[in-house]
C-alpha cells in the first residue's frame, strides 16, 4: 500500500514538473516575442532552460522526500515468526568444542593454508 502512495505523489509531482515547464514555455515564447535585438532573444531562451531545469530539479527533491517519508514505514516493521538464522550459518547458539572451550573454534582448522 506504501508503494501505491508513493507512486501516485510521484505522479503529482510529475505533472507539477509539466505544468512548470509549460509555463516556461510560454514565458519564453513571449519574451522572445518582446525582444528586439539578438542578445534579449538569447537571455529570453537562457532565462526558459533554467525555468526548466528548476523544475526537474524540485521534482526530483520531492521524488526523494517521497522516498524517505516512505522508508520508516516500509523497513523494520515484520516481526520474524522464530529466532535464528534458519540454517544459513548454523545455529544461534553454535556449540563449543570441547576440546578447545575458552575459544569455542578449533585453531588447527587454520594449519594448512
Amino acid at each position: 500500500m506504501q508503494t501505491a502512495k508513493v507512486k501516485a505523489k510521484d505522479m503529482v509531482s510529475s505533472a507539477k514538473e509539466k505544468v512548470k515547464e509549460g509555463a516556461a514555455e510560454v514565458q519564453g515564447k513571449t519574451g522572445m516575442a518582446a525582444s528586439s535585438t539578438h542578445g534579449e532573444k538569447e537571455m529570453a531562451r537562457e532565462e526558459e532552460r533554467a525555468h526548466k531545469a528548476q523544475a526537474k530539479a524540485q521534482k526530483h527533491q520531492e521524488k526523494a522526500e517521497h522516498r524517505t517519508d516512505a522508508a520508516p514505514g516500509r523497513h523494520g516493521t515484520r516481526v520474524p515468526i522464530t529466532a535464528g538464522t534458519h540454517g544459513h550459518h548454523g545455529p544461534v547458539g553454535a556449540p563449543v568444542d570441547p576440546a578447545y572451550p575458552g575459544t569455542g573454534t578449533n585453531p588447527a582448522a587454520e594449519k594448512y593454508i
